[in-house]
């Protein structure tokens, strides 16, 4: 049997790993699901809206950016045996509406700036689709708080003191795709860029997939609403390996005592 998935299966304890692993079996799958097996995914969700992928391989040369290709021809060119384009898939399939949205800005800025220089929506967008991580917190409970001490480095009280809140009034979903990638290979150092968004009492109680549907609706009503990411840094930096569930070695909290990765709030951004 291949082992194409031998990083992926090995990390199969992460929460995100175990996630795909519900939603699309790439476990079972003989071979790497490029172009072609993304498309035998994508009709099992039935979703017409998503484009269609198609082998990097089998498209001509075109002046034509990444972005442009997708919004004028429905198409996401997928480069073959490339788990970072695997994973930008599997986004895709995830999040369809937040995906489509922010191909639109992409397409947008280009259109009123050209391609370069980099607009700073652009660069935000590229930055949360590499590396963004979506929290989800309960209105009126820990979790409120506890989005407020993430974003002041408060990693004792997120990570160690609240643990239990995790997976119940607060969620972690990953979007970004490189940090998928990477995550095959966890490393100290590894850290995304996250963005909170409000969810009922009852979100903890929804599967998976339904969890899926809400974020994706919610996430596009609220980069809609605020233009966010034309703000200059608009998202804060979480250590990705601290998050509970999401790496074995984090369950003790001497994990949390390495300062160069779980960093402190600088005191020229505590004092704004």
């Amino acid at each position: 049997m291949s082992v194409w998935h031998q990083d992926y299966i090995q990390q199969q304890s992460m929460l995100p790993m175990q996630q795909l692993e519900e939603l699309f079996g790439l476990s079972a799958m003989a071979d790497c699901p490029n172009a072609n097996g993304l498309n035998v995914l994508k009709s099992r969700l039935g979703d017409l809206s998503i484009p269609q992928f198609v082998c990097q391989n089998q498209l001509s040369e075109t002046e034509h950016y990444y972005e442009q290709i997708i919004h004028q021809q429905n198409i996401i060119p997928t480069r073959p045996d490339s788990w970072h384009d695997l994973f930008n898939g599997l986004i895709w399939l995830q999040f369809p509406n937040t995906k489509r949205l922010l191909n639109q800005q992409h397409v947008e800025d280009i259109e009123l700036n050209g391609l370069s220089p980099r607009t700073i929506r652009r660069n935000n967008l590229t930055h949360f689709d590499e590396c963004g991580v979506i929290l989800t917190y309960q209105k009126d409970s820990i979790a409120q708080q506890l989005i407020k001490e993430l974003a002041m480095h408060r990693w004792q009280s997120v990570f160690i003191e609240n643990r239990l809140a995790w997976g119940k009034e607060l969620n972690s979903f990953i979007f970004g795709h490189a940090n998928l990638e990477m995550l095959l290979q966890p490393f100290i150092g590894l850290t995304g860029k996250w963005l909170a968004l409000e969810v009922d009492s009852q979100f903890a109680t929804i599967s998976h997939s339904e969890q899926l549907k809400q974020v994706d609706e919610l996430l596009v009503k609220h980069i809609k609403q605020s233009n966010f990411f034309a703000e200059k840094k608009p998202m804060f930096p979480i250590p990705l390996l601290g998050i509970p569930g999401m790496w074995d070695t984090n369950k003790t909290p001497a994990f949390y005592a390495n300062t160069d990765y779980f960093r402190p709030l600088s005191r020229l951004k505590n004092n704004k």
